[in-house]
């Protein structure tokens, strides 16, 4: 069974012929990434996890906020599976407003899911992950596993290290993140790994009608 390209990528030393032969598949994911979003504006990423059912509280309420954003005139970008992605794609698609997906292929849950207008498939996780940042005014962090908390904390150190700014993150779900509160402040913050004022990089709410206003006035965070 063939591997997958981040699998080849990540085990060290290779031919340098196949290194350049990646380099440049690489440069047509970008290149293919950046030529279909680049007219692509007023867009919240969001993220969370695959597994949530349709009868899922959070499903439902990444479906409504992601209805209540495109009702506002945003855009609505996710990883384009199942899921959290799939609510909010779908709360897109009813509200009228453009739905964005960029899927990366994975051993299971990689299929698109149905609610896509834009529907972009990458083999590299770290061009997918620029490609959600790079056209997005804002992100929605709705509850999730390791690829959520990857693309939380990246986000959290690109604001961190002034990479980006005036960039809002609405973290939805209070019971699911809140649960995080103690190991940041009683282990990162006591240990000295992050400052106090690392933490005000999302704000926590589960009304859509306040993440559309948090994301509208451009309100950068006061706690996760």
């Amino acid at each position: 069974m063939l591997k997958d390209p981040d699998y080849r990528l990540f085990q060290g030393t290779e031919n340098y012929f196949v290194d350049l032969w990646r380099s440049l598949r690489i440069w047509r994911e970008f290149r293919k990434g950046f030529t279909k979003l680049n007219r692509i504006n007023h867009c919240v990423t969001f993220f969370g996890s695959a597994r949530f059912k349709e009868d899922h509280r959070y499903y439902k309420l990444a479906y409504e906020t992601a209805y209540e954003l495109g009702k506002a005139g945003y855009s609505i970008m996710t990883g384009g599976g199942p899921g959290i992605m799939e609510a909010a794609n779908r709360g897109a698609k009813d509200a009228g407003a453009l739905s964005i997906g960029c899927n990366v292929k994975l051993p299971k849950e990689q299929k698109s899911n149905p609610y896509l207008d834009i529907n972009i498939g990458f083999h590299y996780f770290f061009v997918r992950k620029v490609m959600l940042l790079k056209y997005s005014t804002a992100f929605v962090l709705l509850p999730g596993g390791f690829g959520t908390m990857d693309e939380m904390f990246e986000t959290a150190t690109l604001m961190q290290t002034d990479k980006i700014r005036d960039f809002p993150v609405v973290a939805m779900g209070r019971d699911y993140w809140e649960k995080l509160d103690p190991f940041i402040m009683e282990t990162m913050i006591s240990h000295g790994t992050i400052d106090e004022g690392d933490m005000n990089f999302a704000q926590i709410t589960d009304d859509p009608k306040v993440a559309l206003d948090i994301i509208r006035l451009k309100k950068i965070g006061e706690l996760i």
